[in-house]
């Protein structure tokens, strides 16, 4: 019962902890502008009810009821047309700024002719000003470009400050109500696109993000690329030419074709062993140089990476093993989560060398842990790892911690021989250059 009600509390938590950062930032700002709207209702309520007649207050705060409902509706639909998931909503606008001149110009028909003195003035005045100032930032969504949005705002301004003077409003209330409707709807205007900058701007970061870690992944790609090209190209050309040979002399019937078909059939073997050296991962990596390199593209991509413990003195396998397993642990900071820190630390103790690495930013429910690693312990990169690591003797372990981190845990076993090498170990220094 226990578990069953924890999972049943924390519905809400994974249902937002498996939402991106710019998702996160979306519903955010979505939700800001829905609030916004049940705000502008609430503002007018008080001072409806409190001094208007219940006639004209009716009125008021029905229309300013449907004028809020159009606002969370005019404002979804249009960041839907920012974000680019459906054509800009033009009849919507154009409905809403309707109904938004509609409730402006009934507010001030009541300041006009209801009675009930200074205090149903401010009212309708309250009614005036809060759905002209909400209803110039809603249509500043849709509109589309600075200039667009300013003539939107010095429109509603000049339409307010004619209808004070068709109402035979005073010259200096009609210019001081145009300054008033201007002021609140640039900054309503303002503020609605400026949110709406920011989450543009969380996208890009994100994509940008992305884009890093494809870069990296083609950039092994293309390194893998290259040593297969040393490999093979070098065996290729030389199995080619001798081969040409041998088929001549076995044209003359030379017994020398003999020996050149021997020696083709070693270039081969020795090509098919190089070749499986390089996609088994036989050629060292560079411990030392993989978390530099790991460092600097995790700490490029705004995350705090801090790197610790001796990386010299290990014998040539533990460190290209685990040269291979800092490589692919930080390519998955990189692509999964939304990390914000990874700690990278190397102890060795007791005959063995044990590498840790643990960043957050891993959603809630995203896969269990245990030694298997969950479900991101069953990508093949991992699964590679697992193959490197037991040909010395090591293992390998990974799965979420709790509060959203990852853990991963790789143990290797120190060949007896080097345990006078223990001494000689040095620290991780960081470089202020790391290259990948």
């Amino acid at each position: 019962m226990r578990a069953g009600g924890h999972g049943e509390m924390s519905r809400p938590g994974v249902w937002w902890g498996r939402k991106s950062t710019p998702a996160k930032v979306e519903t955010y700002t979505r939700w800001s502008f829905h609030l916004i709207a049940l705000i502008e209702f609430v503002v007018v309520c008080g001072p409806v009810i409190e001094h208007v007649r219940p006639r004209q207050a009716a009125l008021l705060l029905v229309m300013t009821a449907v004028h809020s409902l159009g606002c969370a509706v005019t404002a979804s639909r249009a960041l839907d047309w920012l974000r680019g998931q459906r054509e800009r909503p033009l009849r919507t606008l154009w409905a809403f700024g309707a109904g938004t001149a509609a409730v402006a110009v009934v507010a001030l028909l009541v300041v006009e002719h209801a009675p009930g003195g200074k205090d149903v003035d401010g009212a309708a005045g309250a009614v005036f000003a809060v759905v002209t100032a909400f209803g110039t930032g809603v249509i500043a969504l849709g509109v589309g470009g600075r200039r667009r949005v300013f003539l939107t705002v010095a429109g509603f301004a000049l339409g307010a400050g004619t209808v004070c003077l068709l109402l035979g409003r005073p010259v200096a209330v009609a210019l001081v109500v145009a300054l008033v409707v201007l002021a609140c709807g640039g900054f309503s205007a303002f503020t609605s696109l400026f949110s709406v900058w920011l989450l543009t701007a969380v996208y890009e970061l994100d994509e940008a993000r992305e884009t890093r870690a494809r870069l990296a992944v083609a950039e092994e790609r293309l390194r893998f690329g290259r040593d297969l090209h040393d490999v093979m190209g070098r065996n290729l050309a030389v199995i080619a030419l001798k081969s040409e040979l041998a088929v001549q002399l076995a044209r003359r019937e030379r017994p020398e074709a003999v020996t050149e078909m021997i020696e083709v059939q070693r270039l081969a073997h020795e090509a098919q062993r190089e070749v499986r050296e390089v996609v088994r991962g036989y050629r060292e990596a560079d411990l030392s140089g993989e978390l530099a390199g790991a460092q600097g593209v995790l700490t490029a991509a705004g995350i705090d990476c801090t790197v610790t413990g001796p990386v010299t003195g290990l014998p040539s396998p533990v460190q290209s093993a685990l040269g291979w397993v800092v490589r692919e642990a930080a390519t998955n900071v990189l692509r999964h989560g939304d990390a914000r820190r990874c700690a990278m630390a190397l102890t060795v103790d007791e005959g063995r060398v044990v590498l840790t690495v643990e960043n957050d930013g891993v959603p809630q429910g995203g896969g269990s842990g245990g030694g298997s690693g969950g479900a991101l312990g069953g990508g093949s990169g991992l699964v590679g790892l697992r193959e490197r690591l037991a040909e010395i003797g090591g293992t390998l372990r990974a799965g979420p911690l709790d509060e959203g981190s990852f853990l991963l845990t790789v143990e290797v076993p120190l060949p007896s021989h080097s345990g006078e090498a223990h001494p000689a170990l040095h620290t991780f220094s960081p470089v202020s250059e790391a290259t990948p």
